[in-house]
């Protein structure tokens, strides 16, 4: 009897005291401003119909009191392209939103829009409208129109005829695109190619692919996610493979941001006014190619900038070949490697002649002790020129050759002299050389009539300046 009365008495005690707390809740309108994580939310670059990652915005009660903010809405209403969830629902108009004294809530942005041409801006508001005035957070994103290419278990995902890409839409590639034997891409002035993870390109046999981009409209190739962070880390998409007898012709094109950049066997490349950087791995890997390169900067690889197997013929001229990097600092970051051996998919080592490895008016310099590293195999040819260029070099056993008093390889060249680039990070990566840089005025200018202007068009005939830009 005394535990059913004291069972009692609990149960009534317990119910006023939820009565006189649910009576002590009371919630004011604002009458200070509420604040704000951020004031601006840039969402990733969109694709038509495609929706957007979540971003969140952090709202914060300042006030010792309990408040009831009015209405958040969006300022386009139903027609705006962006959705907003606030307090776990979804919509564009909310009205009465509780906050607690000294509490915040958050509220979820999102973009699914509709692409009115090759590029827009999406921009909205959302509004905070109570007796303290009237704020907002700002909403805005870049939109493009896209046409994907999807590998499935049905579709190989090949290109079987000739074909031109050109701005007017964006290419997303999910999977492995191939173009077939024989067949040509072009991909013209201002396209941009996305990868998606795990993604990449495979130029077959005979294949060409030709990236003709300008100075003021580059070929951009690159991951799928946009956001500032993912242009400084590497493996967001595997590599562009060029299986033997492909063609690349590459010029005023930004490569980046995967595990390998060109993956080459057997190809004939020529690469001109382009940035390969942020890479994996390599962001050259050529197997007995032949690469003729001008004007290329390049920096922020794990592996090596530029990795040369089983030989190959490679001309390097007005390149600015760096390789700084924050986050791969546990990997070997040289700048050009180069080496006769090669092992295959099968595990057997194949060796080839390095016909040709001229390093002409460049830098090619890193935060190692060797940019440059050389491992030939006794018997093999092994050819090199470098000359008039400036590179880091800590001595032969680690570089695998002579600098010093060696005038049929190392020609009116400088090691150990910082270029002092304006900024080698790889966020704000400026790899121009500062007035009073070593690299000032030490071209060749016989080398430097090869190539008459430099990567934005400066004419370096006079005087050249090492590196890709005068």
């Amino acid at each position: 009897m005394k535990f059913k009365l004291l069972l009692f008495c609990s149960f009534w005690m317990l119910l006023l005291a939820v009565s006189c707390n649910k009576d002590e809740i009371s919630f004011d309108e604002p009458s200070q401003e509420l604040s704000f994580s951020r004031d601006t939310v840039f969402c990733d670059t969109v694709y038509h119909q495609v929706r957007s990652e979540t971003y969140a915005v952090k709202v914060f009660n300042n006030e010792d009191k309990d408040v009831m903010i009015p209405r958040i809405s969006l300022e386009k209403g139903a027609s705006s392209l962006y959705k907003i969830n606030v307090d776990g629902k979804s919509g564009f108009d909310f009205t009465n939103v509780p906050l607690r004294k000294n509490d915040s809530l958050y509220i979820y942005v999102e973009i699914a829009p509709q692409a009115t041409g090759p590029e827009a801006i999406a921009e909205d508001r959302i509004l905070f409208s109570s007796a303290a005035g009237q704020q907002h957070v700002t909403l805005f994103s870049v939109v493009q129109d896209a046409e994907f290419f999807i590998q499935t278990p049905s579709n190989p995902n090949v290109l079987s005829n000739h074909t031109t890409w050109t701005k007017n839409k964006a290419k997303i590639i999910y999977g492995n695109l191939t173009v077939d034997q024989n067949v040509i891409l072009d991909i013209q002035a201002g396209t941009k190619v996305y990868f998606h993870k795990n993604s990449g390109m495979k130029i077959a046999a005979g294949a060409t692919l030709n990236m003709n981009g300008t100075q003021t409209e580059q070929v951009i190739i690159r991951g799928d996610r946009n956001d500032t962070y993912y242009d400084t880390i590497p493996k967001n998409w595997n590599s562009i493979k060029m299986e033997p007898a492909s063609i690349l012709n590459m010029n005023h094109t930004r490569l980046f941001g995967g595990t390998r950049g060109l993956d080459m066997k057997q190809t004939n490349a020529t690469i001109k006014n382009s940035f390969i950087h942020t890479f994996q791995e390599y962001g050259i890997y050529a197997v007995a190619s032949t690469v003729n390169a001008s004007n290329l900067v390049m920096n922020n690889c794990g592996e090596s900038a530029i990795g040369i197997f089983k030989g190959g013929n490679h001309t390097y001229t007005h390149a600015t070949i760096a390789n700084y990097s924050a986050t791969m600092g546990s990997l070997n970051r040289m700048g050009i490697f180069a080496t006769n051996e090669w092992e295959n998919e099968n595990g057997q080592i194949e060796q080839g002649a390095l016909q040709n490895l001229n390093i002409l008016n460049s830098i090619v310099y890193s935060d190692r002790d060797n940019s440059v590293n050389f491992e030939q195999t006794p018997g093999q040819q092994f050819q090199f020129l470098i000359q008039n260029s400036s590179i880091k070099y800590a001595g032969a056993s680690g570089a695998g050759f002579t600098f010093d008093n060696n005038p049929m390889n190392v020609i009116q060249s400088i090691k150990n002299e910082d270029p002092k680039f304006v900024n080698y990070f790889a966020a704000q990566m400026n790899l121009r050389v500062k007035a009073d840089s070593p690299a000032r005025n030490k071209g060749a200018t016989v080398i430097a009539a090869t190539v008459p202007t430099d990567i934005v068009g400066v004419t370096r005939t006079a005087n050249p300046t090492l590196g890709a830009y005068q």
